[in-house]
């Protein structure tokens, strides 16, 4: 296109639209053809196609011959653009994160004295209460009660709750028993077993807990691939009394797949490369509740980001007004490795 608007080359001209419609027609006839290791996608030919009819248009169609010669250019450069400026801000955040202002003190712990370490240090922690209002607490303490799973009912003889925490390649279940009976139970224990990729590592040892006491177990569960597990178990304990060992059945306890997946980054390259060398693809259809339709498509990308534990890898300046669709990338990555990639339109 460009060498056509050169004067007194109409047949050279020519000649390099044929010599690249040739081109183009044989790259598609050779990636649908049986002796290629990797057909060519739908995708590719409709954008070798796009080209093709808009060199053998371009003539009749201006507005074609501007937007490959001209608006292309600019939407490129402003694509750059946007990338430096990602990096600037990113560079500038991490800066801002290990700056220290020039009026903080610098406490080398070889240097203080013995006993005036731990002066300065609760200093430092009250000083950092005090600028963050204490939010960072507020959301620990909503994030740990709601991990809380309940084991069994109010009306069972022993009552009992877990508190899971997911470590990276484990899980621990802090269990609360409480003995809601006027007897002494013996040789209480807590027996878990295990479905999907997880084992149990410590059991709790057998207890006797009294008459309406509290008593707190631990046990640890090995987790070895991100699926979802499911832990369920009982209690099984001796009553005064009774010949034979009471059980009570707990709730099982479901291992979200969600706690192992963390956002993570990468070029377009490597998404693009990854994303073709994937043999598989699922397409899912995402129905939204009513409340949610009256959220913007960039609100709902955000909720779907938090919701999933996904990074976006789409520029901002490419997610900026409202035109009714949205097209992004999400990334991210589970602690054994495993790579997450998503489309969303």
């Amino acid at each position: 296109m460009r060498f056509s608007e050169l004067p007194n080359t109409a047949e050279l001209s020519n000649s390099f639209r044929a010599e690249a419609m040739l081109t183009m027609s044989s790259i598609i006839r050779v990636g649908q053809s049986q002796f290629v290791k990797t057909r060519i996608d739908e995708d590719c030919i409709d954008r070798i196609m796009s080209c093709f009819r808009a060199l053998a248009e371009y003539k009749e169609l201006k507005d074609v011959e501007d937007v490959f010669l001209t608006e292309t250019k600019q939407a490129y450069t402003t694509m750059l653009a946007a990338e430096d400026k990602t990096k600037r801000d990113r560079a500038l955040e991490e800066r801002n994160k290990s700056a220290i202002q020039v009026d903080d003190v610098i406490t080398i712990r070889q240097l203080v004295k013995k006993g005036a370490d731990k002066t300065t240090e609760e200093s430092e922690l009250d000083l950092s209460k005090a600028t963050k209002g204490g939010q960072a607490d507020v959301d620990d303490l909503s994030s740990k009660l709601s991990r809380i799973v309940q084991l069994t009912g109010f009306s069972d003889p022993v009552y009992a709750e877990a508190f899971v925490k997911v470590n990276k390649f484990d899980i621990i279940l802090d269990v609360l028993l409480v003995n809601q009976t006027t007897d002494t139970l013996q040789n209480l224990s807590l027996e878990f077993a295990t479905l999907g990729d997880l084992k149990l590592v410590e059991r709790p040892t057998t207890q006797n807990v009294a008459a309406h006491a509290f008593l707190s177990l631990q046990a640890t569960v090995k987790v070895s691939s991100a699926d979802t597990g499911v832990i369920f178990g009982s209690i099984v304990y001796d009553r005064p009394g009774s010949v034979e060992q009471e059980i009570v059945i707990l709730n099982d306890v479901h291992v979200d797949v969600m706690d192992y997946i963390q956002p993570a980054t990468c070029t377009e390259n490597q998404f693009r490369s990854m994303w073709t060398e994937f043999e598989w693809e699922n397409k899912v259809n995402v129905n939204s509740k009513g409340q949610d339709q009256k959220l913007t498509l960039r609100d709902y990308l955000d909720n779907l980001m938090k919701r999933t534990n996904m990074a976006c890898l789409t520029p901002e300046a490419s997610l900026r007004g409202d035109c009714g669709f949205l097209s992004a990338n999400l990334y991210a990555k589970s602690v054994f490795g495993i790579f997450v990639l998503i489309r969303i339109y």
